[in-house]
C-alpha cells in the first residue's frame, strides 16, 4: 500500500500529461511532450526519462492504431 500512496500524492500533477488520450488535442498534447522528452533525453537510454519517453510513445502509437487510417501504398 506504501507505494500506492506515494502515486496518489503525486498523481495530480502528472496526470494532466500522462494520460490515454481520447481527443485530437489530447493525442496532439502527447506529441509535443514526447517532441520534448526526444530533445532532452535523445538516444540515452540510462536517461531518467527515458522509461517515460517510451510509455508517451506508446500511447501516441495507440492512438494512432485506432484513430488514424492506414495509406493505401
Amino acid at each position: 500500500m506504501f507505494v500506492l500512496e506515494q502515486i496518489e500524492r503525486n498523481w495530480g500533477p502528472v496526470s494532466k500529461y500522462l494520460r490515454v488520450p481520447h481527443s485530437v488535442v489530447e493525442y496532439r498534447q502527447l506529441v509535443t511532450l514526447l517532441d520534448e522528452l526526444i530533445d532532452e533525453v535523445g538516444e540515452d537510454e540510462l536517461h531518467p526519462l527515458a522509461s517515460l519517453m517510451e510509455v508517451i510513445g506508446t500511447l501516441i502509437e495507440k492512438y494512432e492504431d485506432e484513430h488514424v487510417p492506414v495509406l493505401a501504398a
